[in-house]
């Protein structure tokens, strides 16, 4: 039954994500929308839905560890994972919106969650500030793209192909279906997928956290992972980027704020090795964005096999600490000795030489 679902989620996934894709760039078009604004909003919330209901689902059974490990492990996952492998299939070239925008914003974000978890609890109140911020970011995008709209018009027309006069997706009620039909599915799947993900993690005996970090994470993520791959793969690369940035901001603000709500008067307890290690990983990787985007405003393939590398250490390194396996202290050496401050280097390196942009046309 579980091998079942877990087909049938990968699936639902596939065809969930097509169908979304197709309808939010050809309704951007119907509506003088940029796809990189209906990435942010409308393919970006949609998509990080499945992390709400399994966060506050986890908060109203009471496995709050899930709930915020769904949320750090999914940021992580969205940047290093889903960035990396778009990369791989098709260099991304990053709007400037993004940069001088949209990633400060998702790098605030992270910072204003690990102020409130600094204490070791999330309470109904700072669940409160995160969903109005979530509201107001949104109003803020909206409102952005209508005075920007001819603008975006003459910018994408040549990115995004526009629905055929007599195609069957040339009207915006056609467009609006598909999008619906596609969240439903990316929805269905998600949740198809993460139950026999979980399945399998607890017959293994993975603690709660461990599975939201990564299991759950992943699984949740698979939506995105889905949207943004087939953009790129149709050259839609800003949907591709933004998708993945705008869903961490989601997380962070409605995942999480929502999940703060529901908590009640208890709140959302944080757990230590959280608070210690995954949420600093979380804003590293947010503030890794700013020179990788930089360098010639797009992310090419070996800074996307950079990213999955470092996800797959990142996992790794869950894996051993979970185990207390021998090889951890190595592993942990190599890593904070040689592996992060090559990085480090060059990504100064890069954006110090980075060349210069070129001249507005």
């Amino acid at each position: 039954m579980n091998l079942l679902l877990f087909v049938a989620g990968l699936a639902l996934l596939v065809v969930g994500a097509s169908a979304l894709v197709r309808g939010a760039s050809r309704l951007a078009l119907s509506l003088g929308i940029s796809p990189l604004v209906v990435g942010l909003t409308i393919v970006a919330f949609g998509t990080s839905a499945p992390e709400v209901a399994v966060s506050v689902g986890a908060v109203l059974d009471g496995r709050t560890d899930i709930a915020i490990g769904n949320v750090v492990g999914s940021n992580i996952f969205n940047v290093l994972f889903i960035l990396g492998l778009s990369a791989l299939i098709t260099p991304l070239v990053v709007d400037i919106q993004l940069i001088r925008q949209e990633v400060p914003i998702m790098i605030g974000a992270s910072l204003l969650l690990l102020a409130f978890a600094f204490d070791g609890r999330l309470s109904a109140l700072d669940g409160g500030i995160l969903c109005v911020l979530l509201l107001a970011y949104t109003a803020f995008l909206v409102l952005q793209s209508r005075r920007q709209t001819q603008a975006a018009q003459d910018e994408y027309a040549q990115e995004v192909t526009p629905a055929e006069p007599g195609g069957w997706d040339r009207h915006w009620s056609v467009q609006i279906g598909l999008i619906a039909a596609g969240l439903a599915a990316l929805v269905f799947g998600s949740d198809f997928l993460v139950q026999a993900a979980v399945s399998f993690a607890k017959a293994i005996g993975v603690s709660d956290l461990i599975i939201g970090l990564t299991i759950v994470a992943a699984g949740t993520s698979m939506p995105e992972v889905a949207t943004s791959v087939a953009a790129a793969l149709k050259g839609e690369r800003d949907i591709a980027v933004g998708n993945v940035v705008g869903s961490s901001t989601f997380n962070i603000l409605g995942c999480v704020g929502l999940s703060g709500l529901v908590s009640g008067d208890l709140g959302l307890g944080v757990p230590a090795s959280v608070l210690a290690f995954d949420i600093w990983v979380m804003l590293a990787v947010a503030l890794a964005c700013l020179p990788v985007f930089l360098t010639g405003r797009e992310i090419a393939r070996w800074e996307g096999a950079i990213f999955l590398g470092y996800y797959v250490a990142y996992v790794t390194y869950l894996i051993l600490a979970a185990q207390q396996h021998d090889a951890l202290p190595t592993f942990s050496g190599v890593m904070m000795s040689f592996v992060v401050p090559l990085t480090v280097i060059t990504l100064v390196v890069m954006t110090i030489r980075r060349p210069a942009a070129p001249p507005p046309s």
